[in-house]
């Protein structure tokens, strides 16, 4: 979850300084950590100038990586709940 919103913090920042000359993109590169999970880590693009059509697609696969993530701590939560319910 922390991997997806880095990303789309830099690919909003990236919008929103689209008409900044001489602006080089952020762009995230993610490790993947051999314990499960990413290490995501902020860089800058090579040369100055937008992408629009990037970083709009990397905002909607971050929106997505973070709901499936969601979806994965609450799906945990109910089976957890579920195994230590006494009552049933």
């Amino acid at each position: 979850m922390n991997a997806a919103q880095t990303q789309l913090r830099a690919s909003a920042h990236n919008v929103a300084n689209l008409g900044t000359d001489g602006f080089r993109r952020q762009q995230v590169q993610q490790t993947p950590q051999p314990g499960g999970g990413v290490e995501a880590a902020v860089t800058r693009a090579d040369r100055p100038g937008p992408d629009l059509v990037q970083d709009v697609v990397t905002q909607l696969q971050a929106k997505n990586a973070f709901l499936a993530n969601l979806a994965v701590f609450k799906t945990s939560d109910k089976m957890a709940g579920a195994l230590l319910d006494t009552q049933a």
